[in-house]
């Protein structure tokens, strides 16, 4: 059985191929209609990712929101969820986000953090969008990784609590 990051994958190298998104979109107005049914399918799993960081290493203390979608500066579309807390605003760097964006030059969608890179978003059932569970966790937990070097360790409460997981 194909694994369902791999089935991802070749969802996303099927549109590129096919020239289309999502089996029948074609149209910049069809994909992004797609892409906004996508974004609610998303929703409670992104929400479930950021929820399990801010328990697990921000100790409760984290505040998530969802902007939920909107118009970008490019002409595209996209949604974020982030994850603030006291530390990071302290530090004055950006909170932990994972970003789900259709790019007005892009083919289809895909999914970033605030300092990670690109992932294909391609999922058009709860099905599928429960599957990208264990990508969003990597996505939020590699920005929490890369906000410690802009900042330091201490912004983790987990850390300075001495806690060992």
């Amino acid at each position: 059985m194909t694994q369902p990051h791999s089935q991802a994958l070749l969802r996303h190298f099927a549109d590129l191929r096919d020239r289309n998104h999502g089996e029948t979109a074609v149209t910049r107005e069809e994909k992004e209609a797609l892409f906004a049914a996508t974004v609610d399918l998303l929703d409670p799993v992104a929400q479930q990712a950021l929820d399990e960081l801010n328990e697990d290493l921000l100790l409760g203390t984290g505040t998530i929101s969802a902007s939920g979608l909107g118009r970008t500066p490019d002409g595209g579309v996209a949604a974020i969820w982030a994850l603030s807390w006291p530390e990071q605003v302290k530090a004055g760097i950006n909170p932990i986000a994972i970003r789900a964006h259709y790019g007005a030059g892009f083919h289809h969608p895909h999914l970033s953090g605030g300092t990670v890179g690109e992932w294909p978003l391609n999922d058009f059932t709860p099905e599928q969008a429960a599957e990208e569970l264990p990508t969003l966790r990597a996505i939020a937990a590699a920005d929490l990784h890369n906000l410690v070097f802009q900042a330091d360790y201490r912004i983790v409460p987990a850390t300075m609590s001495g806690s060992r997981l």
